[in-house]
């Protein structure tokens, strides 16, 4: 018996993805986390605030000013800050992070799209906004121990899901060409291998495993068409050979990968 939810996902291209949702506990670290450094940064803004309201009560009683009104506008401008850096702090960060937080980064777990995809960043701000209401009265808690996704009402909106944020990484032996092996060094060097989420990992090894079984028109249309997509993720702009075959190229992104990050992350 696991101690964690799983769940199984169908990725546009047909391949099986069973994610393990990121469970209660996982969830409380990471939001506690997140939660110390906003308090933080918020902390640091009202010591500038009322450094900033004295050094201008100053100014202006030495100008022969007068100082009223400083205070309401200084305040003001706080609450716009606490504001920003409360919503600002969840959406940026799971932006730019691929559904991670730092508290996330640190509980490794991480919020993808429903359908196995990254998080986008129209549904970070959606589960921003709606935190609030999943902090009163504990709701999000009690929504996600009662359902079976381990959904918070922001998660149900969104479309969204948290997971470990694990690699997908099986026994099973990917067959790879020396010359592959020899172009995985490469693109490291030429390209963004850390721009593949595991989804898309996982995607590219039931290609490699399954391929014998394919037809050869499927097999030539489909490593093509999986080449295409991997080399715009990993931003590579042009291939180390003009006219290298796609499974090759497949291969050593496989191998690339797995040199990158194969040793420091753990398989479902």
């Amino acid at each position: 018996m696991t101690l964690f939810k799983t769940i199984t996902i169908q990725t546009p291209e047909s391949v099986e993805l069973e994610f393990t949702l990121a469970g209660i506990g996982n969830r409380a670290l990471a939001l506690l986390i997140d939660y110390l450094l906003v308090f933080l940064l918020l902390s640091l803004v009202s010591l500038f605030t009322s450094f900033l309201s004295e050094q201008l009560t100053s100014l202006l009683l030495l100008l022969g000013d007068g100082a009223e009104g400083v205070d309401l506008w200084l305040l003001a401008i706080a609450l716009l800050a606490t504001a920003a850096i409360y919503g600002g702090y969840f959406v940026g960060f799971e932006a730019y992070w691929q559904g991670q937080t730092p508290g996330k980064r640190l509980a490794k777990i991480r919020v993808i799209n429903d359908n196995g995809k990254p998080e986008g960043a129209f549904q970070a701000a959606l589960r921003a906004l709606l935190r609030p209401v999943d902090d009163i009265l504990f709701l999000g808690f009690f929504c996600i121990v009662c359902s079976s996704q381990e959904k918070r009402i922001g998660d149900w909106l969104a479309g969204t899901l948290v997971v470990q944020s694990a690699t997908v990484v099986g026994d099973a032996k990917v067959s790879i060409s020396s010359a592959s092996q020899t172009l995985a060094t490469e693109l490291m060097g030429q390209s963004n291998i850390g721009n593949l989420l595991p989804d898309d990992f996982a995607t590219l090894r039931e290609y490699l495993l399954r391929r014998q079984l394919l037809t050869t028109a499927s097999r030539r249309e489909l490593s093509v068409q999986l080449a295409q997509q991997l080399q715009d993720i990993i931003e590579l702009k042009e291939l180390p050979q003009a006219e290298m075959p796609a499974e090759q190229f497949l291969e050593a992104v496989y191998v690339a990968y797995q040199k990158q990050f194969g040793d420091r992350r753990r398989a479902y």
